[in-house]
């Protein structure tokens, strides 16, 4: 079966997780889809398949070469999908892409222009996979589990192929920060890993971002408008002159490359009470820091003006810049710069603007680099995946699980 077939059955299982749960899995949707991986790893051959308490999935190939004493390598994907944007009933689609706008809907005209995603007509010629425009694909990550599992049963039906042994793992909840919070790395057993949670193929990534969430809260007080002269305390209006006083160049759209930001993402309340919600990204931890305490100090101002307890800031850490595990690991980077040489591609090593299990997981004593799917426009409803490129990435993991064998 070809990587892109299963990834279509993948989306069908409505998996995405829910930030307002603090239980793992977040959303009981993903027990379904990791019960039918489960049935199909098992189906294929694979040894030592687990589905524990938490939704973790693993399995394992044994080596099959002969005493083999060489490292084990593990790949990762994650089985929710992103809750900002529709997920369920995700009507997929094959386009034989000839240039121009990928057409998603041709009655409700939805289409990913080219325009906008000019990068597209580097595929025509190739099949592309979407929705229909209404919902988003979910090739991020059921694009990487396919690719993943079609490297499985390729190494499991060609014996001629002579690999170490290869570790598998599907997560629950990596789209809200918590698919490592019971990920078994001493079970898992392997010397290193992979996610295989990016973007276009050719990807291979050893940076993230440094990341902190960060919970502002404003309190106000609330009287009739009428007689409210030198009483009312509007806590909505102190929450937007707390977002004003912060940088605006210092936000998403205003950003790129190695370019940290605050990001707002939620703002609900009232008079009374208001509450907004940012997250804090940059690639440097000292900078990061920087914007954690400068968030603070915003705080500190509006409480001098307004009345102390006016604005409370809750910092909370998410992840770090797993940059610093890799290159103390360069071979787990140097052996997959030797495959896409193999392969005649000219590797992106771009930093993350994001983070991965893998920030996790390489901090937890897995050093695990980041490897594209084959696919854009993630976490919306333009988002897509390459046909040729899922083979491509296959290709990269069938021959990276060779490399390791050699060394």
């Amino acid at each position: 079966m070809k990587a892109y077939e299963r990834m279509l059955e993948y989306v069908k299982y409505p998996t995405a997780s829910d930030p307002k749960n603090d239980v793992v899995p977040s959303t009981e949707t993903q027990w379904d889809l990791a019960r039918a991986l489960v049935k199909e790893m098992e189906e294929m051959g694979i040894s030592n398949v687990t589905l524990d308490d938490h939704c973790y999935v693993m399995g394992e190939i044994p080596s099959n070469i002969e005493g083999y004493k060489g490292p084990s390598v593990g790949f990762v994907a994650h089985m929710d999908v992103s809750y900002e944007a529709p997920s369920e009933n995700i009507k997929a689609q094959v386009i034989e892409y000839d240039g121009g706008d990928i057409i998603q809907n041709e009655e409700l005209d939805l289409r990913i222009d080219a325009a906008t995603f000019p990068f597209i007509e580097n595929y025509k010629g190739c099949h592309i996979i979407t929705s229909d425009g209404t919902t988003l694909l979910g090739a991020d990550n059921k694009a990487g589990i396919a690719e993943i599992l079609t490297m499985a049963e390729t190494l499991l039906n060609n014996p001629e192929i002579k690999h170490g042994t290869v570790k598998i793992a599907f997560t629950p909840d990596e789209e809200i920060g918590a698919g490592t919070d019971f990920f078994d790395v001493e079970k898992f057993g392997a010397d290193f890993a992979y996610t295989v949670d990016g973007d276009a193929f050719g990807e291979c990534q050893s940076e993230t971002f440094n990341a902190f969430t960060a919970n502002v809260y404003v309190t106000g007080f609330n009287i009739h408008p009428g007689s409210a002269k030198n009483k009312m305390k509007n806590a909505a209006r102190i929450a937007a002159e707390y977002e004003v006083m912060l940088p605006d160049s210092e936000t998403p759209e205003h950003t790129e490359g190695f370019e940290g930001f605050y990001h707002l993402c939620e703002v609900k309340g009232d008079i009374e009470r208001t509450e907004m919600e940012y997250i804090i990204r940059d690639h440097d931890l000292a900078e990061a820091e920087r914007r954690c305490e400068f968030m603070k100090k915003v705080a500190d101002y509006l409480n001098i003006k307004y009345g102390e307890g006016t604005v409370e800031v809750e910092i909370i850490p998410s992840y770090r810049n797993m940059r610093e595990v890799i290159k103390a690991n360069p071979q787990v980077i140097d052996l997959v710069m030797s495959v896409y040489e193999e392969m005649g591609v000219n590797p992106d090593t771009a930093p993350i603007r994001g983070g991965t299990d893998g920030a996790n997981l390489s901090f937890m004593g897995l050093p695990c680099p980041n490897l594209g799917v084959g696919g854009h426009n993630f976490h919306g409803v333009k988002e897509f995946a390459v046909v040729e490129d899922m083979d491509k990435v296959v290709d990269l993991l069938v021959r990276i699980t060779k490399k390791i064998a050699e060394i």
